[in-house]
């Protein structure tokens, strides 16, 4: 049966449960994927920017494409990835521009509280090195990672696929905002390489990100447009220091 973002209110409809043995068979299959297909590139093409762009899409895509098997094999792919038109684009394009302010507003204040919390605030320079070597390096950094591999795909993998797989697991099922939390120390966990306070701030992103999506009537998009916004604007702002163009 096919849901529909209209059918989703505040809870999503009766969902069919699912086993943890099931369950953690999908995550594990995602996980070993995502690892695996980031490999190849960084082997070719090394670790500049090349590589690692590459990496982070063939990683992100086969992880989508086997996040997509499972779905589709459980008869649930529209419900976890509800990406439909919206009743009311001026609303969805307002909560996502909301979101974004919010986001870039709490980098700024969660930086202050890691570190006054004894961490180190995020440390996220050698990516943006990649993204400003050149005007080409950053139009690639915008549209494949911003864009296509964080903005589309992490929302697709996380507030999608887990957050789903979630809502419906033995003992955890019923419990949104049991499952709302894990997906968010899930979503911050991979981003250990940017140290404790990034793991700290980005499992924050997520856990506002998974409450975005529940008050938007279970849809994807204003997670996909915020997401999406929010590394373009601090690529881009990354690249105007470089031009001189902004000073901070």
């Amino acid at each position: 049966m096919t849901t529909t973002i209209e059918q989703y209110q505040m809870q999503p409809p009766e969902l069919q449960g699912m086993g943890w043995g099931r369950f953690l068979l999908q995550i594990l299959s995602v996980g070993i994927v995502y690892i695996a297909a980031s490999v190849p590139p960084i082997v070719i093409l090394g670790q500049g920017s090349n590589g690692i762009l590459a990496s982070v899409a063939t990683s992100m895509l086969g992880a989508l494409v086997v996040a997509w098997f499972w779905l589709r094999r459980d008869g649930t792919l529209t419900e976890a990835w509800i990406l439909a038109r919206p009743a009311s684009w001026p609303k969805t394009l307002l909560m996502a521009l909301g979101t974004t302010i919010a986001i870039i507003l709490w980098f700024s204040l969660g930086a202050m509280l890691v570190e006054a919390l004894g961490f180190n605030a995020p440390e996220v320079q050698m990516v943006l090195d990649f993204v400003v070597e050149s005007p080409l390096s950053f139009v690639l950094w915008i549209v494949v990672v911003a864009w296509l591999a964080a903005g589309l795909g992490e929302e697709l993998l996380w507030r999608g696929f887990l957050f789903d797989r979630l809502n419906r697991l033995a003992g955890i099922k019923g419990r949104i905002w049991l499952a709302l939390l894990i997906q968010a120390a899930a979503f911050g966990l991979p981003h250990i390489y940017q140290g404790m306070g990034g793991v700290l701030i980005t499992g924050v992103v997520g856990l506002f990100l998974g409450w975005v999506r529940i008050k938007s009537s279970w849809s994807l998009l204003p997670c996909v447009l915020a997401h999406a916004a929010v590394d373009t604007v601090m690529m881009s702002l990354a690249y105007a220091q470089k031009l001189e163009w902004i000073a901070f």
